[in-house]
């Protein structure tokens, strides 16, 4: 299980650096030389900047572009073939340009657009970690030539966007700047590679807000403007594969104030007909539990002694369909929060905090379960949530916008500065990817 994680250095460079010194304007004949050369894709980004080079200075300096060359010759981290982003024909150019002829400075320019633009695209549409998406628009989106080098443009450093490899997730370029450390053993960089494939599965910057969890490390981030604006521990499931919380995306929507919580069928066979047969029908009131008549929004309570719960147990036919009442020891807590999807995984209050007091927190049967929900609502809502009499059920809420949730696991993660190497404790590592995603309860039941 999770225990303190290992750490070793990045190595990275801080994200943030001085901005790269103004280049001098660009002669007519460099401009000139860049529009002739500016091929179909690049044509209209330059004539919209004048044609004005944003890679090399007129004496041929490019440390921006230098920095690209050093992640296109190492590629590989990326399951990138170097060939097929044009690495050498950029160093070529780099190397020629340091004449000034303002031909060569043109062809070094287009050269460093070319790759820039087939290393975005190459990554962005690459091997990547199985990942279940509610929508197309949860996905990395595959930019064009135009737009990939219009967020370079905009960046307030060239070589800072570069640097930190800001069309990809925040998290990416330090974990991939690690394996810059001849220390690493061969497992952990197996584990490195493993992890960006993961990153490689989440877009730069899903919105302006989006929520992260992480299951290895059962911690949640609040991301807003592409940082962490704030954190907590969670809990999430089981180790064994049917528990196991599946690697996803969603849209959180709303809120369920003072929600029931509509107990598994798998659930109801192993645990409430088995504590019913052992402690009587007594077991269900006590527990706040109803037994419903069917899965509609009319369902009505019905008399548990009806129910043959030895059948049940034993696994012959259907289990009925049993919920637990708002407040108490409701597995709900006070509040979940939903992105609908067809595992029956959202985020939820929980009564049991001491299990996030723990190091390792695997113990839920799928869902999230959150340290501090009332603080996650204040953040998804702009406002505090509204207080109800505990016995008063369900008060849904929609949120005033959309906010992906990305679901992932990550084993090998910057962390302070340095690596945390944590337990496998999924075996996602081991089997070489992540192979848990669907689920085959699609009920309506909720998974605590």
């Amino acid at each position: 299980m999770l225990g303190a994680a290992a750490l070793v250095p990045t190595g990275a460079a801080p994200l943030l650096a001085k901005p790269a010194p103004t280049a001098p304007s660009a002669s007519a004949a460099l401009r000139a030389e860049i529009a002739e050369r500016a091929g179909s894709d690049l044509r209209g980004f330059y004539a919209a900047r004048g044609n004005r080079p944003l890679w090399v200075a007129a004496d041929g300096a490019a440390p921006a572009a230098r920095l690209l060359l050093d992640q296109l010759q190492s590629a590989e981290r990326d399951r990138i073939r170097p060939g097929k982003v044009k690495a050498s024909a950029l160093e070529r150019a780099l190397d020629a340009a340091r004449g000034g002829s303002a031909e060569d400075v043109a062809k070094a320019e287009i050269a460093a657009s070319n790759s820039y633009v087939a290393y975005v695209k190459a990554l962005r549409s690459g091997k990547r970690a199985a990942m279940i998406y509610e929508s197309e628009a949860l996905r990395p989106a595959l930019p064009t030539a135009t737009s990939a080098l219009q967020t370079a443009a905009r960046a307030g450093s060239l070589e800072t966007h570069v640097r930190t490899m800001a069309w990809m997730h925040p998290l990416y370029a330090p974990l991939r700047k690690a394996l810059d450390d001849d220390n690493l053993s061969e497992q952990q960089r197996s584990q490195i590679a493993l992890n960006l494939d993961r990153l490689r599965a989440i877009p730069a910057n899903p919105a302006r807000r989006y929520v992260l969890v992480d299951t290895a490390s059962a911690r949640l981030w609040m991301y807003q403007d592409g940082r962490p604006a704030a954190t907590m521990r969670v809990v999430v499931g089981k180790p064994e594969e049917a528990m196991q919380t599946p690697t996803m995306a969603g849209y959180i929507r709303y809120a369920v104030i003072n929600p029931y919580w509509n107990v598994p069928p798998d659930l109801v066979r192993s645990r409430v007909a088995w504590n019913v047969n052992t402690k009587g029908p007594g077991y269900l009131s006590s527990g706040g539990y109803q037994v419903m008549s069917d899965w509609t929004d009319q369902a009505r309570p019905i008399d548990p002694t009806r129910i043959d719960w030895r059948a049940v147990e034993a696994g012959d036919g259907a289990p009925p369909r049993v919920r637990q009442l708002p407040g108490g020891s409701n597995f709900m807590g006070t509040v979940k929060f939903m992105f609908p999807n067809e595992q029956g995984i959202y985020l939820h209050d929980t009564p049991d905090k001491d299990l996030l007091r723990k190091d390792a927190r695997q113990f839920s049967s799928g869902c999230v379960r959150l340290e501090d929900a009332p603080r996650l609502g204040r953040w998804l809502m702009n406002r505090p949530l509204p207080r109800r009499p505990r016995g008063d059920p369900e008060q849904r809420l929609a949120l005033p916008e959309l906010v992906p949730v990305y679901i992932t696991y990550l084993t090998a993660m910057p962390e302070g500065g340095r690596i945390a190497f944590r337990d496998d404790v999924y075996a996602r590592d081991r089997l070489g990817g992540d192979t848990r995603l669907a689920r085959s309860d699609r009920s309506r039941a909720d998974r605590p």
